[in-house]
């Protein structure tokens, strides 16, 4: 170990032929970047919000495929194929709908920050004697 404590050996590298050093200012400069802790910042509303618009754009399209097969069940055109398919298709739809409707507020909730919370609250002490 050197005296001057100014460089911090990381440990031989077997791949590498170079011995690899980090100083204390590099080391609280990258502690301190800010790209390594804030990556929440600089997403997109739409990539925070793709998963659920997708389920809500997939629901809504099988559920109104269902309205229109049960519909030409009930108009008697094909009651071969729509008797099993326009039923499935409706709860399908409905079930995918509902579930991208209920991931939105989830997902707006995640997005906000934690509560901080003080380490510890002060309580006066108390002798029950």
């Amino acid at each position: 170990m050197e005296a001057g404590g100014d460089n911090i050996p990381l440990g031989n590298r077997s791949q590498s032929l170079s011995n690899d050093r980090l100083t204390e200012s590099t080391v609280f400069s990258l502690s301190q970047s800010e790209s390594l802790w804030t990556t929440e910042s600089a997403r997109s509303t739409w990539e925070i919000y793709q998963y659920p618009i997708s389920l809500l754009a997939v629901g809504g399209a099988v559920f109104i495929c269902g309205f229109i097969v049960s519909g030409l069940y009930f108009a008697q055109v094909s009651k071969m194929a729509t008797n099993i398919l326009g039923p499935a298709l409706l709860s399908i739809g409905l079930m995918v709908l509902v579930v991208g409707l209920v991931l939105v507020p989830i997902t707006k909730e995640n997005l906000k920050p934690p509560m901080k919370r003080p380490f510890s609250y002060y309580r006066a002490p108390s002798f029950n004697l």
